[in-house]
């Protein structure tokens, strides 16, 4: 059997509102090899968002006293209010049990796992202008136009950090986007970097027949 080591973590970023969560959502509900790493973060739940499912809801001083601990793959403070973080041994467990591991974070984040020696790739999501992220954060109706033009300033900054990316995907219609996140996750499964020993491995079948 030619053995490989397929699964790696998926990390999605997307300036606020343009559309990350939404895509990740659909992918879980698509596929059943992929898990998400639900986030930590102090700042408090927005609509129906619930503890233990769409992040963990922690305190400051519990924050705090994870990174001491060193439970975090990465962390970071956003929009210098809220800090965000990953659990590492989280990631280790689901991929030591071959499953892939999604999840969105921002530019930070993601920066701070590129350092890591946990297999990943990261995936940068747009809509397809400026104009169309300004009109689905105000139909978010989560934000006051204060906020939604300190997101827009900040998305104006994330761009910089495309080039750091592996894959771009404009998310302009739901169900295209998804399939194309979809191809590239699978895509990267046969990645020749994935396999193991593929020469020997591919021999040694003959050698058994």
């Amino acid at each position: 059997m030619i053995s490989k080591s397929p699964n790696f973590l998926i990390i999605l970023s997307a300036p606020s509102g343009g559309g990350k969560s939404t895509i990740l959502t659909e992918i879980l509900r698509k596929v059943d090899d992929i898990d998400y790493s639900v986030s930590y973060t102090t700042r408090s739940p927005r609509g129906t968002e619930q503890d233990g499912v769409h992040y963990h809801f922690v305190s400051e001083a519990e924050f705090e006293a994870r990174i001491s601990a060193g439970d975090f793959l990465e962390y970071a403070k956003v929009f210098g209010r809220s800090w965000y973080g990953t659990s590492i041994s989280y990631i280790k467990s689901r991929l030591q049990l071959n499953r892939h591991v999604i999840m969105d974070i921002d530019v930070q984040g993601a920066a701070q796992i590129s350092q890591t020696e946990v297999p990943f790739i990261k995936i940068f999501i747009i809509p397809p202008s400026m104009e169309v992220l300004r009109e689905r954060l105000r139909k978010r109706g989560t934000d006051s136009p204060e906020d939604i033009q300190r997101r827009l300033d900040t998305a104006k900054k994330e761009l910089d950090w495309i080039q750091d990316y592996d894959y771009l995907v404009i998310n302009d219609e739901l169900d295209q986007a998804v399939s194309e996140v979809l191809s590239i996750i699978r895509a990267e499964e046969n990645r020749v970097c994935r396999y193991q020993n593929p020469k020997q491995d591919f021999l040694l079948q003959e050698s058994k027949t």
